[in-house]
């Protein structure tokens, strides 16, 4: 068994299946899923994990060139707002229902149980070398 970095298996090996250029959603357990790519459903109750954890845990796993969220997140949600700003300087943002449509093309759905608003995240995949 490992003893460290992801443990649940599906998400480790849904990771190790992306390439440059894969988008991974990381989303909020209230974000509709959309048909189509892979999704790895972590949400175990209301805020647990939390959208930070998630994130933070799928960084430290994942090279990301970009990200993109919606931009109702700053008045909605600062807190995910100033998290995600901190990661992502360069964070695209766009309406929620294009965030939404952009989805529909990730390869890999990550859903957290985080229970408030715009707490999403497409990202990018990049390469280590």
């Amino acid at each position: 068994m490992k003893k460290t970095g992801i443990l649940n298996r599906h998400l480790a090996g849904a990771l190790a299946e992306l390439g440059h250029g894969d988008g991974v959603l990381v989303c909020d357990a209230g974000m509709p899923i959309p048909d189509g790519p892979r999704v790895v459903d972590l949400a175990f109750r209301a805020g647990v994990p939390a959208f930070a954890e998630v994130l933070d845990g799928l960084l430290a796993e994942l090279v990301v060139e970009g990200a993109t969220a919606a931009q109702e997140l700053r008045e909605a949600n600062p807190e995910a707002s100033s998290l995600l700003e901190g990661h992502f300087p360069g964070l695209d943002l766009v309406a929620h229902e294009r965030l939404k449509e952009l989805s529909a093309g990730a390869r890999l759905v990550v859903r957290t149980g985080e229970a408030r608003p715009y707490a999403n995240v497409l990202l990018r995949c990049g390469v280590f070398f």
